[in-house]
């Protein structure tokens, strides 16, 4: 199946629960997220943010229920469906005895992606790691190492974008970079979602804002009231 057949324009979760054995992490949540937004997921720890990226990513299978990708499910559209998907999760997934310049090299290796060396010096540009490009990431800050692994989760140009604390270890300028790379990416047609703890950084960004409490899903409805005080009176509520 050729690549593009896996486009799609909107993600739905269809009554998606997932268990670990007694643990219930999602709770028979239906969610759709269309091209051309971000969406923001907000929650205490263990409320089941990192599950649903995970199931979305399709690195998570569900206890029960679906997700579909356009009109189609992840067991139709087959291992091609992951080059249209870019994660970011707490595991960076970067080598540290290779340089930065090869670790993107060796994860566009892995998507077959053309014109590598080109993708891999813009990636690098805009991740404002070129003085840094040979240096093993070893030597890497926290901050860097954050910068270098957004690069690599977008090098494929994913249609789906799942970020999980995306402004972990960012400086102000650089969390600034970001928040505009992901308009640009919204701009431009993708999906976007981001599990994050990090409010200002959020607010002004996300379209969307969902809260997940006990697996529970619940958006929060537009307020002229800032992010975070939606999100306080929120988990104040009683959930059904």
């Amino acid at each position: 199946m050729a690549a593009a057949s896996c486009d799609f324009t909107r993600v739905e979760l269809v009554a998606v629960s997932r268990h670990y054995g007694r643990r219930r992490a999602l709770a028979k949540t239906s969610l759709t997220f269309q091209q051309g937004a971000v969406t923001g997921l907000f929650g205490p720890n263990g409320a089941g943010k990192s599950t649903l990226l995970g199931v979305l990513s399709t690195l998570v299978r569900p206890t029960s229920g679906e997700v579909r990708y356009g009109d189609a499910p992840a067991s139709v559209l087959g291992g091609d469906l992951r080059g249209q998907i870019g994660v970011l999760g707490h595991d960076l997934f970067l080598y540290g005895d290779l340089t930065a310049r090869e670790n993107l090299v060796f994860f566009g290796r892995l998507y077959g992606l053309p014109d590598l060396d080109a993708r891999v010096t813009t990636a690098l540009s805009q991740g404002r790691l070129t003085d840094r490009a040979n240096d093993r990431v070893s030597s890497f800050s926290r901050g860097l190492r954050q910068r270098l692994a957004v690069e690599r989760a977008l090098l494929h140009g994913p249609r789906l974008v799942l970020l999980d604390e995306p402004f972990t270890g960012l400086d102000d300028e650089s969390a600034g970079l970001l928040a505009a790379r992901l308009r640009t990416l919204r701009d431009h047609g993708a999906i976007v979602l981001m599990a994050t703890h990090d409010f200002e950084s959020a607010d002004g960004l996300v379209d969307r804002a969902i809260c997940l409490r006990d697996g529970r899903a619940r958006e929060l409805a537009a307020d002229p009231a800032g992010l975070r005080e939606r999100y306080r009176r929120a988990m104040a509520e009683a959930w059904a």
